[in-house]
């Protein structure tokens, strides 16, 4: 489980094809600290370390199925040597929860289709899949790249977000442009939500 709160931006050094696609990215976190195995959230895609190292930098590898680079953002915009990525650990018990829960499993891709300036902060617009735009609400919480975001206004499947300085200084979102695609994670408690509404309607 995540929080959505990134702690570092990775850089992709380099990507192979093997049986699954095996990403090598460049890290901040100490892996001295990391365990093989280990859940790190890439973009909001929560992927197990298979290698780790410290030269030339500090880096780990980790094995993309064929399944996740077509439900995610990685299927459309793949990864290759110098993006940039946003990186969070697995929660531990006792760490803060700044966020919302998240857990890494992505359930579809947004595309950005607007971005504005609001004073300091950046004002971004989505468009959700049709069959997860039920699940946002205004003053909800989604997972956008991995960073949980408060949703602001939801027209249809289209919704926005406002960014603050903070936000895109240490996340990738400082890069955002019109037509990109997102890793979208929509908030539990609104799929449950949902689900019991259903209950309730006999579907």
């Amino acid at each position: 489980m995540f929080t959505g709160i990134i702690t570092d931006i990775g850089r992709v050094l380099s990507v192979e094809q093997r049986g699954d696609l095996r990403a090598r990215i460049a890290t901040g976190y100490d892996v001295e600290g990391i365990e093989i195995g280990a859940s790190i959230a890439c973009d909001g895609v929560c992927l197990t370390v298979v290698a780790l190292g410290r030269v030339p930098e500090n880096w780990f590898d980790v094995d993309i199925s064929a399944e996740t680079v077509d439900k995610t953002a990685i299927g459309r915009n793949l990864w290759s040597a110098g993006k940039r990525l946003n990186l969070e650990r697995a929660l531990k018990v006792g760490d803060e929860l700044g966020g919302h829960i998240v857990s890494g499993h992505v359930d579809g891709v947004a595309e950005v289709i607007g971005v504005a300036t609001e004073g300091d902060s950046t004002r971004v617009r989505f468009r959700a899949p049709e069959a997860l735009a039920r699940f946002i609400a205004p003053k909800g919480s989604v997972a956008l790249n991995g960073t949980s975001l408060t949703v602001n206004e939801v027209e249809g499947a289209e919704f926005g977000v406002n960014l603050i300085p903070h936000t895109q200084q240490v996340t990738t979102w400082g890069d955002v442009a019109v037509g990109d695609p997102v890793n979208l994670e929509i908030d539990t408690l609104a799929r449950y939500v949902a689900r019991m509404q259903d209950w309730e309607k006999g579907l």
